[in-house]
């Protein structure tokens, strides 16, 4: 069943926001005062507070117009949310090229989460003409600021000898840094390393402990590989019904190809 474990592309390409209302320390009516009164930390937490609806209904264009207020003033954060606004067509018409202005701004400013989705649109060309030695760079200034997501899309480059020279040594450093950060993609990657025996010894055992950390986070192709372990009993005791358990885990999750599986199993009296 699982001949080889395949990498997941793009698994480290999710566009960052910065999602600061996490810390916002006033009431919604105080926020709110500061924000009409200019101030800028205020008008972006205002908008953020509007785009993820906590404390006031969800509402875009009431997250946009808050941005750009707080994105005039140059506050990085917003400059990085309101890219990401253009970029998914937010109450914005969706515009690749207005979505890198912002990021730039942003990132000129040394925000790791501009940073990285500058990165993002190198690595896919969205926007931009597809440049994978762009993305190193972009990716590098973030990753040595210990961001996990950046980390990850670095080791993937290295492993893919995309815009550097394949080097698994340098892609596994770049997976563990982002996996003990428990980036669970990273975790994922690092398993398929192992399995692989690509750049380590082949140790069925070692991608077990990783994949399992992935799995855990509910990772769907992490919980499929997971499950694919204990079906052909590779770095554990071969347990169909535990198999069965993670391919149904990872169906529920929408990784169709274990829907498949665990059919199959069920079919079989697992």
């Amino acid at each position: 069943m699982l001949k080889k474990m395949l990498y997941v592309l793009g698994v480290a390409l999710l566009f960052a926001f910065s999602n600061a209302q996490a810390f916002d320390p006033g009431s919604v009516a105080e926020t709110k005062a500061a924000a009409e009164q200019g101030e800028a930390k205020a008008q972006y937490y205002l908008g953020a507070r509007y785009y993820t609806g906590k404390g006031v209904p969800q509402n875009y264009a009431e997250a946009r117009k808050w941005f750009e207020k707080a994105a005039a003033q140059g506050y990085a954060e917003a400059q990085c949310d309101l890219g990401v606004m253009y970029n998914k067509g937010q109450d914005v018409r969706q515009d690749y090229a207005k979505a890198r202005e912002w990021w730039e701004k942003s990132a000129a400013q040394g925000y790791a989460e501009a940073q990285y989705n500058l990165g993002v649109i190198y690595y896919e060309g969205k926007g931009v003409r597809q440049n994978y030695s762009k993305a190193r760079e972009w990716w590098e200034k973030t990753a040595t600021q210990g961001h996990a997501n950046a980390q990850c899309g670095l080791g993937l480059l290295y492993a893919e000898g995309k815009g550097v020279r394949q080097d698994y040594a340098e892609a596994r450093k770049w997976y563990e840094k982002a996996a003990a950060q428990g980036y669970a993609e990273a975790q994922f990657l690092l398993a398929t390393m192992y399995y692989n025996g690509e750049g380590v010894h082949q140790d069925y055992s070692e991608a077990r402990k990783w994949v399992e950390k992935a799995a855990a986070q509910g990772y769907a192709p992490a919980q499929f590989n997971l499950g694919a372990l204990y079906h052909n009993g590779q770095g554990v005791r071969q347990d169909k019904r535990t198999a069965k358990e993670w391919f149904g885990k990872a169906c529920n999750n929408g990784y169709q190809k274990s829907c498949n599986e665990y059919r199959k199993l069920n079919e079989a009296g697992f």
